[in-house]
């Protein structure tokens, strides 16, 4: 319990301060916000500059823009959009389903997949099996997302027909018909990641006395693998599974860019490119915990699936 108590207070320490970096970074950016703000250049009379000042609370210290920001934020309320002019809060609701969505399908393929892969090549290791996993994760590791994202939009929607081209789709299974494509090309490189740890944590396993103990009984090796060498081999693997999973949720944006997407990622880059500050530092913010999140989430579940992790936590 304490130990919990101590990673999460943790967490929250480390929450303060990321949200001080991303919205110092935003009043540190180039261009006033005002002049966005106002948009016709022929209302920028110095009453109307300070007048949207005022409004927006732009004329006070940044210690104590901040602090309106955040006590804000922790209520909800993230602020209201420069350029839509609408609660940011309301356009991310908007827009997270489709993102978590995505994330979902493609973590469900990259860790079904991955951890498949890395248990065939690892069972199978020195021989042509596991030599084709290792060079095709290799490969797969290697190319960009949007480079897998295009060959898959080019040939599986232009030229075969078989999925739509861009969007989210509806709920339910139009959402998963739509997001099939790019649920695919976000899981690729993570793929290739995960396959790789599951096969050398599982390698490490197999040279175990435990292991070796187990086939001295007799044990079929089918149940020495399921019971001695996978058991063993959860922890890494599901911690790098999380670390992917949280690293997707804040890394979405090439691939909802290249399918049209209206998530999350798409979100940031347009609200960047119009200099919609308030959005960006929600966005920016929303990424920050939920990587924090997820990453804690695993500090406190691993132990509850691997025991010696805790006896390990314990006695350090």
């Amino acid at each position: 319990m304490l130990i919990a108590l101590r990673r999460l207070a943790g967490m929250a320490v480390t929450l303060v301060v990321a949200s001080f970096i991303i919205f110092a970074a935003m009043y540190a950016a180039p261009g006033d916000p005002v002049t966005f703000l106002i948009g016709n250049p022929e209302n920028l009379t110095p009453e109307r500059f300070a007048e949207v000042r005022a409004e927006y609370h732009l004329d006070e210290p940044l210690v104590v823009q901040y602090w309106l920001w955040l006590s804000g934020a922790l209520t909800g309320n993230l602020g209201v959009s420069f350029q839509y002019h609408q609660p940011v809060a309301s356009i991310m609701a908007s827009r997270l389903p489709a993102t978590l969505s995505l994330v979902a399908y493609a973590a469900v393929l990259f860790a079904v997949v991955g951890v498949g892969l890395g248990v065939w090549a690892a069972v199978r290791r020195g021989r042509a099996a596991d030599t084709a996993v290792v060079g095709a994760t290799t490969l797969a590791a290697s190319v960009p997302s949007f480079v897998v994202g295009i060959v898959l939009v080019s040939f599986f929607s232009v030229q075969l027909g078989w999925f739509p081209v861009t969007g989210a789709g509806e709920a339910g299974v139009d959402r998963l018909y739509h997001l099939t494509l790019p649920a695919i090309a976000l899981s690729i490189g993570a793929l290739a990641i995960v396959s790789r740890v599951t096969r050398q944590t599982m390698v490490e396993q197999f040279d175990s006395e435990h292991v070796e103990a187990a086939r001295s009984t007799g044990m079929a090796e089918r149940l020495v693998v399921l019971r001695h060498v996978l058991r063993n081999a959860w922890g890494p693997i599901i911690t790098m599974i999380a670390l992917v999973i949280a690293s997707m949720l804040a890394g979405t944006v090439v691939v909802e860019s290249v399918f049209g997407i209206s998530g999350i990622g798409s979100l940031l880059v347009d609200a960047i490119n119009s200099h919609d500050f308030p959005i960006v530092q929600a966005v920016l913010l929303y990424m920050v915990v939920a990587y924090m999140v997820v990453t804690t989430l695993v500090d406190l579940l691993l132990p509850l699936l691997d025991p010696r992790i805790g006896s390990r936590v314990k006695t350090s």
